[in-house]
Order: structure tokens, then sequence, then C-alpha cells
């Protein structure tokens, strides 16, 4: 009886490293297409909502104070996802808590315009919201995975992605409601988190098309998790990362205000805070680069701690005297945070520690930034200018210093724990 080779077996090795190539090359684009389609998701939820908030409220019936809960939801949401996320990819993997992380926001954006009472929108945009949260801390350790050999290539495509898909939807959100109504405006965007989905079920159910560029993987960080706590890197990460967002966060609740107070007009407010979101485009394609090319970035951010201090000062002396450049300034400083996500991969040796230092990052920093919106309104408040807000944003600054210092050393994360 004659024994039956495998094909594989019959085929010229110059072959079997053709198809192997291929397949991974194949296996990466797919990849690729699923993280270019999650982060086009991950602050749709965000801002679609805030230009229709007051809108929806008239007809489904609350106030402002409601409306100030769901502008702190989406920093809430997402750090409660930065801690949870790192221990349910243990359990998953990451290709799985990506495929899940996208079901929960298009599910979550869906079933949030079908609904007549506050609490079930709240609920069901909270679900959008940490589903998102998810996606913000699982895609960094899948770029080291399938390509640790284009960190700041695809951070930048996916940082870009990110940064689109939160001035489209606040842009077309008011015209889509005036045509087809608010649920419209609103629900479709629970069609591109579905859409994410797609490629995230090829990979995962995929077992042969590709080679996974790290075979290493995630199951073996469990226990880095826990460590991440005790590494400076981590902290300095957090700050610097918790700080940008702090600073975002309030430049995006008040800055509209801020120039109303000028003597601007509301639509003249509102075009800054689109501009402010559209220099960020700028950040999210040089800033992953810039990082990659420094042994120890904290130059640049030296940087952008200086045009953050340029650009409030214009806002505090005369907001009005060159309104154009102190937010095209506000909106360089920023580019810590690009700088940050790309970091999460410069400072670890595996995915798993990717993952543990992106959950930790994020699930702190995002605790940290939803207190900004509403101290920076409470100090306004309380002095009746705009000195005290932005002295609390300066401290940020400081803070934000000392953060980078910290992360921008070079070393590795599973060295300091």
């Amino acid at each position: 009886m004659t024994a039956t080779l495998p094909e594989s077996a019959a085929l010229p090795e110059s072959v079997l490293v053709e198809r192997r190539r291929r397949a991974l090359l194949e296996g990466r684009l797919l990849v690729l297409t699923a993280i270019v389609m999650s982060a086009l998701t991950l602050r749709v939820a965000v801002t679609a909502f805030s230009p229709l908030a007051e809108f929806i409220g008239a007809e489904i019936g609350y106030g402002a104070a409601v409306v100030g809960v769901f502008g702190m939801a989406p920093p809430a949401m997402f750090a409660l996802a930065g801690l949870l996320t790192p221990l349910l990819a243990v359990r998953l993997g990451l290709e799985r808590t990506a495929l899940t992380a996208m079901l929960m926001a298009g599910t979550g954006m869906v079933l949030r315009v079908l609904v007549s009472g506050t609490v079930e929108l709240l609920v069901f945009s909270a679900l959008a919201l940490t589903g998102m949260g998810m996606g913000n801390v699982v895609i960094p350790p899948l770029v080291k995975r399938y390509f640790p050999d284009h960190i700041a290539t695809v951070s930048s495509l996916y940082i870009v992605m990110v940064q689109l898909g939160t001035v489209v939807p606040a842009l077309i959100a008011v015209p889509v409601a005036d045509a087809q109504g608010w649920r419209i405006s609103l629900g479709m965007w629970g069609l591109l988190g579905f859409a994410a989905v797609v490629p995230w079920l090829a990979i995962v159910r995929d077992r042969h098309g590709y080679d996974r560029v790290d075979q290493t993987a995630v199951p073996d960080h469990a226990p880095r998790t826990g460590r991440v706590w005790r590494s400076p890197i981590a902290w300095g990460m957090a700050g610097m990362f918790g700080m940008t967002s702090l600073i975002t966060y309030s430049m995006f609740a008040w800055l509209p205000k801020i120039m109303t107070d000028a003597g601007a007009s509301a639509g003249y407010g509102g075009a800054m805070v689109g501009l402010f979101a559209l220099i960020g485009l700028v950040a999210a394609l040089t800033a992953p680069t810039v990082v990659v090319r420094f042994r120890n970035p904290f130059a640049v951010v030296i940087g952008c701690a200086v045009l953050f201090y340029i650009a409030f000062a214009g806002l505090i002396i005369a907001p009005m005297a060159a309104p154009l450049v102190w937010v095209v300034l506000l909106g360089l400083g920023p580019s810590t945070f690009p700088m940050a996500l790309t970091l999460i991969n410069l400072r670890t040796r595996t995915p798993g520690g990717s993952a543990a230092l992106s959950g930790f990052t994020q699930g702190v920093g995002y605790a940290v930034a939803c207190a900004g919106p509403l101290l920076f309104g409470m100090l306004h408040t309380t002095t009746g200018g705009w000195l005290a807000p932005f002295a609390l944003l300066g401290g940020a600054v400081l803070v934000l210093l000392f953060g980078a210092w910290q992360a921008c050393k070079p070393r590795m994360l599973e060295d300091t724990w």
C-alpha cells in the first residue's frame, strides 16, 4: 500500500515560501482593513450626538443637567473600558476582543435611536461608548502584533481615521437631522460599527488563510496586567495621555463659549471647534513618524507645551486679536495624543505588554480627563472669568510634561515592573 504524501510535500521550497509570503500579505491586508474601519468607529457615537443633544432633549424630555451627564459619559466609559479590556483580551484574544467591541458599538448606536426614554438612551449610549473604549485599547497591540515593522505608518493611518471619525459626524449631524430627523442622523453611524465587524469576523474564523506576524500573542500577559501599575513608564504614559485628553475635552466643551464671550457669533465659535479638531489631523499624520525617529522625543513634548501656553495666553488676553492663530496653536498642542498612542508600542516588547500598557494608560487617563470640562466650567462660574480655568489647564500641562519625561525615556515597560 502506497502512502499518500501531503500536497505541500511535493511542492518546491520556493513555491512554499511564496505561498507563505502571500498568505502573510493577505492576512495583514485584512487586519489593516479591520483596524482602519474600527478606527473610524471609535468617536462617531460622541460627535454625532453632541450637536443634537439639546434637540433630542426637547423631544425626549431631558434638560441641561442631563446634557452634562451625556458629555461626561464618553471619557467615563473609555476609562472603564481601559481598565477592563486587557483582562478580557487575556480570555478572548485581541481579535475576538476587537470583534466584540465593534458589535457593542454598532448595537448600542442602533438601539439608542429606537428608544423614547432618557434612561434607555443613556444605557445604550453607554454600551456603544464602552465598545468604542475597548477598541481604543485593543488597536495599539494589534498594530504591534501584525505590523511591528511599520508601527509609525500604521499608527498614523489609524489615528487619522479616528480624527476623521471625530470631525465628519459633527459636520453633518445637523444637516442630516434637518433633512431626515435626528434618529436617522444618529443611528446611521451604527452601520459603520457593524461594517467593522465583518473583517474581524473573517479574521477570527480564518485559521489557514494567513500567518500571524506574532505567534506569541496575548495569553502570556495575564500577570503583567496587574504589574503594570508598578511601572514609572505606565504612570508617565497615563499622565501624558490623561492631561492631553483633559485639555482637549475642556476645549471641545468650552471653546465656543470663550469665543462668544469675546464677541464672536455662535457660528464662529462652532467653526473654531471644527478648526481645532481638523488641526488634529496634522498631528496624527506627523507625530508617530517623529516619535519613531527620536530615541527620546521629550523635546517634542516641550514644544507642544510651549504651543499650549501661547494659545492659552492669547485666548485669555486678546481672544479676538488673532483667533485663528490661537486655535491653530491650540490644535497643535495635543500632538502629544498621537505621540502617546505610538509610545505604547515603542515602550513595550510584546503585544501582551502593549495591551497592558494601553489599558492602563487609557483607563487612568480617561478617568482623569472626564473631570476636565466640569472643573473648567466650575472655575469659570465661580470667578466669572477665564483666568482661573486656564490656570487649571496650565497646571495640567506641567503634569503632562512630568509624565512625558518618564514615558519618553528609552526603556521598555517589561524592564520596569
